[in-house]
């Protein structure tokens, strides 16, 4: 076993980097499954192994192959469409055309007994009886659509019709008769059990039906999902059940459920045909079936969620919602769910062998569900969906809906198999260390590949697939990465580290507070702050955003005066993007000033404060420097500033001066004068008596300037003495006082 411990650890020993290097580690099933394989499989411990080998055994140049079944000797009959033709498929992939319908597709074919292969056509569907190479109509049930036939053991056919959701059994000499009706819109999937007796499974709500008798039936299961898709028996009894269709289908303009052929969100539908009745087409008003809810079902339930083939009709994606599960109804009628699914649809299962094989729509992907109920990634064929799955002598057959193919699944291990990881995203551009693997099997060769780009999706703009020798990386620096991997036979990997220094990003400061605080205020109380302290006369942030307020625009000065306390108390926020430990310097400056004057170097903390008194009055700017230094070395470290608004340091309160007093009996008219040499004035008020303070507004209409005159005129007064008291403040709340005794 090739261990990456060592290697990781040398690496840590001899570079400066060490304290900031992250691994990217993919070791469990759920890290690897998310990625492409071909030829490679993936057990349920997480550990990737050469598949079984896959290869093509017939393609059919037609979109789709729908259905499948099995003749005498080995031979396969394939119904596709969109085409109508149903194909002779010899052991060895030697093909004819057997048959070519009337009618578009060939959904569902069936071998009776006897080796006679019948054929389902749709739209208008009828059941044709193949034999000699000549087809002739055998059955026709009056449907728009024919989506299952199932042969019983006498030779009796039942034919699931779509449209009514109808099931029809027909005897050897093709007279039928409406057998049962399932009041659902789609019979989706016919089998028998041990016993004869009919299964089937309908959509839109996905109901399992055991049909005892004519117009006799029991529900075995009501599935929260849409649709049955597949059925079939265990060797204990028990019932399987695939369901799909977890995604709410929006068909704007289609009208009738199509077959086959599910997207997935932010995918393209990889077959794009709609079916259509042509006479409908044609305008003959002739409505769609109605979806009838089961009781209590939610809305979703009742849409006509069969897969889309319509490229212009759009799935909707449900976040969280299980959009398809395997089910196993015991012979006591209890149910158990085996296996669900919020990514892919299951389209089909074997259980020929001793597990669960299922095939489903995510890259053509076939799983194994053992009976501890874990599944492993058997193979992926790379197609678009497998859409059905027959056991053959030479080995299992999926037919898939992307250009209508047929693979053939071996026992035994292919020769080679590669497996590419998903994209990986380091956040920032990545310094690459070296690539590690763990292999609990030293049979076998495993050979690496990188390649980095800094786009989300590869392209052209990546760089080259490049080897890997010894873990070694020559693909340039970039934000994301992927690796590869080439695994002989006998080879098997279990985990892969891939060590990275990412670009060392630099920190953010966002904005700074000045503030008056007053004596023992705790900075470090306020550092996590962006609000004035609450002791504050005013308070203005600075922030490094550049947005204005969305009703006003313009950076205010910050002004800080007396009324705290005699402090100034600086405060700001910052951040770093690598999460770093940040150490912080203050500056400072005059308005004149071009030299930055240091406060305090040094700081964990967020905050600083300083003495109200040591800065006299005048403008000044503060900034503020953020550096990562503390998580890095001297060499890689980086950092950032920011600057404040203007901060208008204003320790002395306006001068007041009462230039006249009169009183005439009851009035009074005082006239005032106030100047302050650092600041505007902002309110001028009076009381009388010690009583109420009374606002009163500049001679000019608006208090705004360093000078101002006020005209006082109070009323009312009793005879006698009266104080009167006039106080003035400024922009930083600095209060200038002034009086006069009225006789």
């Amino acid at each position: 076993m090739k261990s990456g411990l060592a290697a990781l650890l040398a690496l840590a020993a001899g570079s400066l980097h060490a304290a900031s290097t992250t691994t990217w580690e993919m070791n469990s099933y759920q890290d690897f499954v998310h990625g492409k394989f071909s030829g490679v499989s993936l057990d349920r411990a997480g550990t990737l192994s050469i598949a079984p080998a896959v290869s093509s055994l017939f393609s059919s140049g037609q979109a789709v192959v729908w259905s499948l079944a099995a003749g005498p000797n080995g031979v396969l009959y394939a119904g596709t469409g969109h085409g109508g033709i149903v194909y002779q498929i010899s052991p060895a992939g030697q093909a004819k055309v057997l048959w070519k319908a009337d009618q578009p597709e060939v959904f569902a074919l069936a071998v009776n007994p006897s080796g006679v292969l019948y054929a389902a056509t749709s739209p208008d569907g009828k059941v044709f009886r193949i034999e000699g190479g000549k087809a002739a109509e055998f059955f026709d049930p009056h449907a728009k659509y024919i989506w299952s036939l199932c042969f019983a053991p006498d030779g009796t056919l039942y034919v699931g019709t779509g449209g009514q959701g109808e099931i029809f059994r027909v005897d050897p000499l093709g007279h039928g008769e409406k057998y049962y009706s399932t009041g659902q819109s789609h019979v989706t999937a016919l089998a028998t059990d041990s016993q004869g007796r009919l299964l089937a499974g309908s959509e839109p709500n996905g109901i399992l039906y055991r049909i005892l008798a004519k117009d006799k039936a029991f529900v075995l299961f009501d599935s929260p999902l849409p649709e049955i898709r597949a059925l079939a028996q265990g060797p204990d009894g028990s019932i399987y059940a695939a369901a799909m269709g977890g995604s709410v289908s929006n068909r704007l303009g289609v009208q009738t459920p199509t077959a086959l052929g599910a997207t997935t969100a932010g995918s393209t539908p990889s077959v794009s045909v709609t079916v259509t009745d042509s006479a409908a087409a044609e305008g003959d008003g002739q409505a769609a079936p109605e979806l009838k809810p089961k009781p209590g079902a939610p809305a979703a339930a009742t849409t006509a969620v069969r897969p889309v083939l319509n490229a212009l009709s759009p799935i909707v994606e449900l976040s969280g919602v299980d959009k398809s599960a395997v089910y196993r109804i015991l012979p006591d009628n209890t149910v158990e769910t085996l296996w669900t699914s919020k990514d892919e649809n299951v389209y089909d299962m074997d259980l020929s062998g001793p597990d669960i094989l299922l095939a489903t729509d995510l890259q053509g992907r076939l799983y194994r569900l053992g009976a501890d109920r874990k599944n492993a990634l058997i193979a992926e064929t790379g197609e678009g969906e497998i859409v059905k799955l027959l056991p053959s002598p030479a080995g299992l057959v999926a037919a898939t809906a992307d250009m209508g193919k047929i693979f053939r699944i071996g026992s035994a291990p292919a020769a080679s198999g590669s497996y590419e990881a998903p994209v990986h995203d380091t956040g920032t551009v990545a310094r690459w260390g070296r690539l590690t693997w763990r292999s609990s099997d030293g049979v076998g060769t495993i050979r690496f590949e990188t390649r980095s780009g800094n786009s989300a999706r590869p392209d052209a703009t990546w760089s080259d697939w490049a080897g890997a020798p010894d873990g070694a990386l020559s693909s340039p620096n970039a934000r994301f990465i992927q690796w590869r991997v080439f695994l002989a036979r006998g080879a098997s990997l279990d985990g892969v580290t891939l060590a990275y220094l990412p670009q060392n990003t630099p920190p953010v400061v966002r904005s700074i507070v000045v503030s008056s605080a007053g004596p023992g205020s705790s900075a470090a109380a306020k550092s996590q702050s962006s609000s004035s302290s609450a002791n504050a006369s005013y308070s203005i942030t600075v922030t490094d955003t550049g947005d204005a307020p969305s009703l006003s625009s313009g950076t205010p000065s910050q002004t800080v005066g007396r009324s705290g306390g005699g402090q100034i108390q600086i405060t700001w926020q910052a951040d770093d993007p690598d999460s770093d430990k940040l150490a912080y310097s203050v500056y400072f400056r005059g308005e004149e000033e071009h030299a930055w004057k240091l406060l305090k170097a040094n700081l964990s903390e967020n905050a600083y404060t300083v003495d109200g008194d040591s800065l006299a009055d005048g403008r000044y700017f503060f900034r503020v420097v953020a550096s990562d230094r503390p998580s890095n070395p001297p060499g890689q470290a980086r950092e950032a500033d920011l600057v404040s608004s203007p901060v208008l340091v204003d320790n002395t309160p306006p001068m007041v001066r009462i230039t006249s007093s009169r009183r005439d009996g009851g009035n009074a008219s005082i006239d005032v004068e106030a100047a302050d040499a650092s600041s505007p004035l902002r309110r001028c008020e009076y009381s009388v008596d010690a009583g109420p303070w009374t606002m009163v507004e500049a001679a000019d209409g608006i208090t705004d300037s360093a000078r101002e005159q006020f005209q006082i005129r109070a009323s009312n007064l009793e005879m006698g003495e009266h104080l009167v008291v006039v106080r003035v403040y400024d922009i930083a709340g600095n209060a200038g006082l002034a009086k006069t005794v009225l006789k």
